[in-house]
């Protein structure tokens, strides 16, 4: 277990500043992100970086989303406590725990084994909460929707109809869409379940796969 030292608190809380600066307005996101020790997700050769706002590789030829992608995503959900949230790619496991410290009850699908078993080892080993699962995110979770909330941490083609599917009436979807660079998608569901859409500018994602099988 690693330590979280009075430097990298500073770190973080320069870093929330930043964020901040650019535009990220939620307490509660910025509270979430300050109480969550960054560096914990990254691999050692990248560890003195994890307080810079930059997204950075991981095992599987993956990357742990820049602060400002996950902080605006976080503020983008609208989460409030006790509000149940599948998140589709899992990753490194830091914008789950992010969540899971807004009071959000997370389930977590990834189709990367090794960080599927990376991850696991790592909420059990800091004792986060969050219930994990390896497959395939665009099927979501269908046993255990619907959702309040449903947030896709990868580039999707398009928009899945299995997720909007188990979108709670009342519940908000954010999803980067497009190949390359994605559009940051916020998707609202009526009561009468109704779409709307809005769009929060672009991002760049690693691509969201589907099932080999």
């Amino acid at each position: 277990m690693l330590r979280d030292t009075a430097k990298h608190q500073g770190q973080r809380r320069k870093l929330i500043e930043l964020l901040i600066s650019k535009g990220i307005e939620s307490k509660a996101v910025c509270e979430a992100m300050m109480r969550v020790p960054r560096h914990v997700f990254f691999e050692t050769a990248f560890r003195d970086h994890a307080y810079e706002d930059k997204a950075f590789p991981i095992a599987a030829n993956q990357t742990i989303s820049q602060p400002f992608t996950v902080a605006r995503q976080s503020e983008l959900l609208e989460v409030s406590p006790g509000m149940k949230v599948l998140e589709i790619g899992t990753g490194s496991g830091y914008q789950a725990v992010i969540l899971s410290e807004m009071g959000a009850k997370v389930f977590s699908i990834e189709r990367q084994k090794v960080l599927f078993d990376e991850t696991k080892l790592r909420f059990r080993t800091y004792g986060w909460k969050g219930q994990l699962f390896y497959g395939d995110g665009f099927k979501g979770l269908p046993l255990y929707g619907p959702f309040d909330r449903i947030i896709v941490t990868a580039g999707a083609p398009d928009i899945p109809k299995a997720l909007l599917d188990q979108l709670k009436p009342g519940g908000i979807m954010v999803i980067p869409v497009g190949e390359g660079e994605q559009e940051m998608i916020r998707m609202h569901k009526a009561q009468n379940g109704e779409i709307t859409t809005e769009r929060h500018g672009t991002f760049r994602f690693v691509p969201m796969l589907k099932d080999k099988t």
